[in-house]
């Protein structure tokens, strides 16, 4: 009892955090407890790992530190404000938490050597050998366990990653990933553990990307409780089913250590003991980007205490994640957001540049309707300008009416519109076309004041708006046809004046009725 409230009177306030976790978890005596928290370097996850995994308390490492003197309280407690107690503010999870190792892996597109048919004939003997030695130092490595370790601490990092320690083909990490799934459902049959179909690396990538929890499962094939522990605890409902609860927010990676990639994950995680479950998850606290190892599971479980330890990890490491969650929903509602007002301040320029737009295709067409008006009002001012001009050059070109002395003059009474008539005698060689100038410029010639030194106007052509036709028989004196007005009318003869534009609107009124 006095050495328990001599160890708690030096504990700092951190190692007493510490025993205060290792303690409320594990249930262990205090004299016990502190001990191997010393072992453990005040590590609360490393001794709650040596605890589970059955580590008793070390008798020479007791006895060593019982003869060694404290050091003095003032001294250890300046250190523990210089170090620990700062870590432990800022960094909370730093001491509970490991950081999860990255391995290099065989990429994808890496082709594997195959040596000729020949030279691997010659040395058969030689890989018969090397693979028996191979065997022989796993045995060892698997009943001495400090052994890899030790070689893996002196060895050259380029050839542990490099070498090939099971002769198994060594594939890329997605192939080797669905290898080991498909050993697992041919050694077990089927099962609802939901495997990742990915390399390590991906499989931390997708955790630390979704947010959530990666359970990383090794197994070994030669150690003698694998196919118990997989059969008993792994695939025993509780287990499949806390696996499968999305609340978990669970990835679960596997692998087989006879493969590069889980052998290289294995040494990176330190495992002593097969069958072997690693929790990690992203730890905000310590990195943006860092995944920690929060919980490890060594050798054969129950499946009520694999499922609580997994259970207790889970709930320690949930909070920091739901502030993430919580942050990353904030910037994702405020990206909606904004991208639901710029596409509503797109579509509102959109309508205002298409009301811009139809604004300046009316303005254009008006202006173009009035311009078009303008032509039309101005050809039609110098059309009517040009007629007068015409009529006027006609009017003086006439030629004189034969008196009564020629005998063969041809009489000629015209009805207008109007009601009134032309008489007038005309010489037997005249056009029609001088008949047709005549009732043209009726009204000029009634004019005495008339100038007479009138042009014809230029680029004009006259076309006559009416014809003359004979009422009984009816009969047309079109001025396209020509000939003299003897030959075509004789010595005399009453014609009508019928506008052509009256009789074209007509017959065009008769055809879109009949349409």
């Amino acid at each position: 009892m006095s050495a328990a409230e001599l160890d708690l009177d030096q504990l700092s306030p951190s190692e007493r955090t510490a025993l205060d976790t290792y303690t409320s978890v594990t249930g262990q005596e205090l004299a016990e407890a502190i001990p191997l928290l010393r072992r453990s370097q005040w590590n609360v996850q490393i001794a709650i790992s040596k605890f589970f995994d059955g580590e008793g308390p070390d008798p020479v490492e007791e006895a060593r530190e019982a003869m060694q003197s404290p050091p003095p309280r003032a001294e250890r407690r300046t250190q523990n404000l210089m170090s620990d107690d700062l870590t432990e503010g800022f960094l909370p999870v730093a001491r509970s938490a490991d950081p999860a190792p990255r391995v290099d892996t065989q990429p994808e597109e890496q082709l594997v050597y195959r040596p000729p048919f020949i030279l691997a004939l010659l040395f058969t003997p030689f890989n018969l050998v090397y693979r028996l030695l191979c065997s022989s130092f796993r045995l060892f490595g698997t009943l001495f366990p400090f052994l890899p370790r030790l070689f893996n601490a002196t060895a050259n990092p380029a050839l542990q990653g490099a070498r090939n320690t099971t002769g198994r083909r060594p594939l890329g990490p997605k192939d080797t990933a669905a290898r080991f799934i498909r050993e697992f459902d041919e050694e077990y049959g089927s099962h609802s553990v939901p495997f990742l179909e990915n390399g390590y690396n991906m499989a931390l990538e997708k955790a630390h990307r979704d947010l959530k929890f990666l359970l990383v499962i090794l197994t070994s094939p030669e150690h003698d409780d694998t196919n118990g522990w997989v059969r008993d605890t792994l695939l025993a409902p509780e287990v499949v089913e806390f696996l499968n609860d999305p609340q978990n927010n669970l990835l679960v990676w596997g692998g087989n250590v006879r493969d590069s990639e889980a052998y290289q994950v294995a040494n990176s995680l330190r495992c002593t003991k097969f069958p072997f479950v690693a929790l990690t998850v992203h730890t905000p606290n310590v990195s943006s980007t860092a995944m920690s190892v929060v919980g490890r599971i060594a050798g054969t479980t129950a499946p009520s205490e694999f499922v609580n330890r997994l259970r207790t990890a889970i709930l320690t490491n949930q909070e920091p994640l739901e502030r993430i969650r919580a942050t990353r929903a904030e910037q994702q509602a405020s990206r909606s957001l904004r991208e639901q007002q710029d596409s509503a301040y797109e579509r509102s320029l959109a309508i205002d540049r298409e009301r811009a737009r139809q604004r300046r295709e009316a303005e254009a067409a008006r202006q173009r309707e009035e311009q078009e008006a303008a032509e039309r009002q101005a050809a039609e001012e110098k059309k009517k300008r040009d007629l007068a001009q015409w009529r006027f050059w006609r009017a003086q070109s006439l030629g004189v009416e034969p008196g009564n002395d020629v005998k063969d003059a041809v009489r000629v009474s015209v009805r207008l519109p109007s009601g009134e008539r032309i008489m007038r005698r005309f010489a037997p060689e005249a056009d029609i076309e001088e008949l047709y100038a005549v009732v043209e410029c009726y009204e000029i010639l009634q004019d005495e004041a008339r100038p007479t030194d009138v042009s014809k106007p230029a680029g004009f052509q006259h076309q006559y708006g009416f014809r003359l036709v004979s009422p009984m028989p009816r009969a047309v004196y079109a001025v396209e046809e020509g000939g003299t007005i003897q030959d075509k009318i004789g010595r005399g003869g009453n014609l009508l004046v019928e506008p052509i534009e009256e009789e074209e609107d007509e017959d065009e009124d008769e055809d879109e009725e009949v349409s």
